[in-house]
């Protein structure tokens, strides 16, 4: 078998899973992939790798390599190297993001940037797959075209060497053209899914656009199709489905017989400081759409440390309601305190089988769903594919089938994808579906730490930590009434114990937290610049945590210099949800805070339809000019925080339309100045999904 060197990286598992679907599928097509983790540098050496290289890297954060990827990353970024230092490598890389952020797919942007700057050539284009409509997208079409790329590639070599000729950079196609890329069929479909031109779609994409864009359900041609059910022509169709995974995974569950239990934390990779709640406001009104909470934690006794800006995780378990129905679905709800105990099957098939690291040894069947596995987590087709084998009810197997299959994208898009459906509502969806434990710690990922921004000053606050966080609610799939998230809903039954109106103190549990690691924002090294804050909703977290940082700065020292505070706050109602407004008028009573605009999006004036500013972008509009002197004129810095799918875009472009109108140049000289502001680092976004 030909080789090659298959390298992923990965911050939630998404990226190895699919690198290890690529391995697997390699030995049909007459290929050895030599899988590792980036990490693991000391198992390849690009320098003198003479195969060609596969990567699969995700991204994380605002547009960073995850953190399997730095020590890689910060190799081949090193200044020295010659420009021909990789001039002998071919490759083919696969970047995932999610295009609600600014920086979409920049993981693997980054690393692809620089093998070609090193001289490193493509032997295949580089794909970047778009969690926003649905990875699958891409990465399928992208990896069934991998093994003509390498037959080639190796067909290449071959002759060249069989010619004796001197290898030469190959005339690459127009698609993978590193100069003038032209988007390829997978590309141009997920474009097209981004546009909002519907009559020049074709009929297939816009039934596409109609499951993963979320539009009019009237492009949908038969709304009588479900979960559980299917109508023509899917359910007359011919099915194209991916192959069942090989099992790797053999479980035995032992009674406890009296033996402690290890309770290490699994899920964060860190120290964890066990902590307690020392105090839970609600900010909002009962009436408010949302619920918001404060929660203070007494870190006095830990070595944890933080700054304005920072975030950190919170190590959150499942829903212990959610994790006894799972015992109850699979009958293991008698031994749920037994210990589990994993090994690899002998007669595995599955290459490079490993045990999964985030499932500790002789730790009970309840702890493993309550603290290690990600029981919400939306199941990936190569799942529904191993549930299927595991359904003996003929019409649920060919749904399942349906669901994993080619012809059934759409479906699964919408009805698993994006209604968040997780395996607890398959197995009740689908009762004949008798998965065993061994299925669900092979396909289940880890259960990952929630991240939330500070909202405190240790400054002001010394030894607490606080944070806020709206009580994330959604109707349930498959059961009457609404699930929560499994985070903050958590972390609100904790508070309600000690939840009183004026934030009055109580005992309360504690709750195990981890330090993030370093990002850069934080308040500038010079104070005197001036600051822009834009923070809708919770996303005022952070600038909390820098008034109450600059206060107590200005009060020790009162001789010094410091720059002007803007910020830009928003909310749905003046009465309802306007979070922290007495300590926001404290500090700009003071002069900390030297200009605060409010938008109230729901709110209407007395004999006006609508408020006559809606939105924070709106506001920075109707000050476009003293926006744009702060930035440009005055060397400021500008923070966003909050919502990645639409603030953080209506944000970008108002500050783009501000620099284009104020400044005199076009909108593509205008986004070049903002992206000078990021890399200057005066353009700090905090945004999630």
């Amino acid at each position: 078998m030909q080789r090659f060197l298959l390298l992923y990286a990965t911050q939630q598992g998404q990226a190895k899973a699919i690198a290890e679907e690529i391995c697997e599928k390699a030995v049909a097509y007459g290929f050895s992939a030599d899988l590792h983790c980036m990490s693991e540098s000391d198992k390849y050496d690009l320098k003198t790798e003479t195969a060609p290289l596969v990567v699969v890297v995700s991204t994380t954060g605002t547009g960073d390599p995850p953190d399997t990827a730095h020590k890689f990353v910060k190799e081949i970024q090193d200044k020295t190297l010659p420009i021909d230092f990789l001039a002998h490598l071919r490759y083919g890389l696969l970047g995932l993001g999610d295009s609600e952020y600014t920086y979409f797919c920049n993981g693997g942007k980054v690393i692809d940037t620089r093998l070609e700057e090193l001289g490193a050539q493509r032997f295949y284009g580089t794909g970047h797959a778009d969690d926003c409509v649905g990875l699958e997208l891409v990465v399928e079409p992208w990896i069934d075209g991998l093994w003509a790329a390498l037959a080639k590639h190796f067909e290449s070599s071959r002759r060249e060497e069989m010619s004796g000729t001197l290898t030469t950079a190959p005339n690459a196609s127009r698609r993978t053209d590193p100069v003038k890329p032209e988007p390829g069929h997978i590309e141009s479909q997920v474009e097209l899914l981004r546009l909002d031109d519907s009559g020049k779609k074709d009929s297939a994409v816009l039934e596409q656009n109609a499951a993963n864009g979320g539009q009019s359900s009237a492009l949908i041609a038969d709304t009588e199709s479900s979960l559980t059910h299917s109508v023509p022509p899917l359910s007359h169709a011919s099915l194209n489905i991916p192959a069942l995974p090989p099992e790797y995974l053999q479980v035995h569950l032992q009674e406890a017989l009296g033996q402690e239990e290890s309770q290490a934390s699994v899920t964060s990779v860190g120290p964890v400081f066990q902590v307690p709640i020392s105090k839970a406001v609600q900010l909002t009104m009962n009436d408010a759409v949302k619920t918001t909470l404060l929660v203070e934690l007494d870190i006095s006794e830990t070595e944890f440390t933080y700054q304005p800006g920072d975030s950190f995780n919170v190590v959150c378990p499942n829903s212990e309601s959610e994790v006894q129905s799972l015992l109850q679905r699979l009958k293991l709800s008698d031994q749920r305190e037994h210990r589990v105990l994993v090994r690899i099957r002998a007669d595995t098939k599955k290459k490079g089988a490993a045990l999964p690291q985030h499932i500790p040894e002789k730790c009970s069947l309840q702890f493993i769903l309550t603290r290690c596995l990600e029981i919400r987590a939306i199941p990936k087709k190569a799942f529904l594919r191993a549930l299927e084998a595991c359904t003996s009810d003929g019409a649920e197997k060919r749904r399942l089938q349906e669901l994993c299959s080619k012809q059934g994208a759409a479906d699964y898009n919408r009805f698993i994808r994006d209604a968040g459906v997780c395996l607890l509502d398959l197995l009740l969806a689908f009762p004949s579906c008798r998965p065993p434990l061994s299925l669900l710690l092979e396909h289940l990922p880890k259960l990952q730490p929630r991240p939330y921004s500070c909202a405190s000053s240790s400054l002001s606050h010394p030894g607490r930590l606080r944070f806020i966080f709206n009580v994330v609610e959604f109707p349930s799939r498959m059961s009457e009434g609404v699930r929560r998230g499994v985070c903050t809903g958590w972390l609100a039954s904790l508070a309600e114990s000690i939840l009183l109106p004026d934030g009055g103190k109580a005992r309360a549990a504690q709750i195990p937290i981890s330090p993030r690691t370093a990002n850069s924002f934080h308040l500038p090294s010079d104070p005197s610049a001036p600051i822009i804050m834009v923070g809708p909703g919770t996303g005022i977290a952070p600038f909390i945590g820098f008034l109450q940082h600059r206060e107590k700065l200005q009060e020790q020292h009162p001789d010094r210099h410091f720059g002007a505070m803007w910020l830009f706050f928003g909310c749905r109602h003046r009465d309802r949800d306007y979070l922290f407004r007495e300590e926001l008028r404290h500090f700009h009573k003071r002069g900390i805070l030297t200009h605060l605009k409010v938008s109230f999006s729901r709110d209407t004036l007395a004999g006006e339809e609508e408020a006559p500013v809606k939105y924070v972008q709106d506001s920075l509009r109707l000050h476009s000019q003293q926006v744009a002197g702060l930035l440009l004129q005055e060397h400021g810095h500008i923070y966003v925080c909050g919502d990645a799918k639409n603030m953080a875009k209506d944000v970008n472009d108002a500050l783009a339309e501000i620099i284009s109108k104020e400044v005199g140049v076009d909108k593509l000289e205008a986004m070049k100045t903002l992206a000078t502001l990021k890399e200057e680092k005066r353009y700090l976004q905090d945004i999630w999904s």
